[in-house]
């Protein structure tokens, strides 16, 4: 199976410009709880629901003047919609990580994979060996 046939299409992003509240309300709206944040089409990061807590509201610093690039996570850890499903479960495990954003051969970004998605697509043999490698740092 390639991630194509089991990412989540059309997947929501947020510009480095975004308020905290607006990616807050995005991630609510969408029901989600990671945005990539795209600028001319292309990822350059990722905020999770746990950076809007953690490195904008418990830093103490003025929420309402932080913007989704002051608290996203640079270094994108990405695949490619092309890949195995197994490439991109290797990708999560070795990067302990839940959702995964899907770009294609321009970089643009087409989808997202998470945890979930392997559940639906994938045996249970590999869901929970994918779970137990991203969830290790959380004991």
């Amino acid at each position: 199976m390639k991630v194509k046939d089991m990412m989540h299409k059309g997947a929501e992003y947020v510009a480095p410009n975004a308020t905290l509240e607006q990616v807050a309300k995005k991630m609510r709206d969408y029901d989600v709880g990671a945005l990539p944040v795209c600028e001319g089409g292309k990822a350059i990061g990722i905020v999770t629901d746990r950076d809007v807590t953690i490195r904008g509201l418990a830093n103490g610093k003025d929420i309402s003047k932080l913007t989704a690039k002051d608290v996203m996570s640079k270094n994108v850890v990405h695949c490619r919609d092309t890949e195995d499903a197994e490439d991109a479960l290797r990708i999560m495990e070795d990067n302990q990580v839940r959702r995964l954003p899907v770009l294609d051969e321009a970089q643009k970004l087409v989808g997202m994979v998470s945890l979930g998605d392997i559940s639906h697509a994938l045996s249970q043999d590999l869901t929970g060996e994918v779970t137990k490698a991203v969830s290790a740092h959380h004991r």
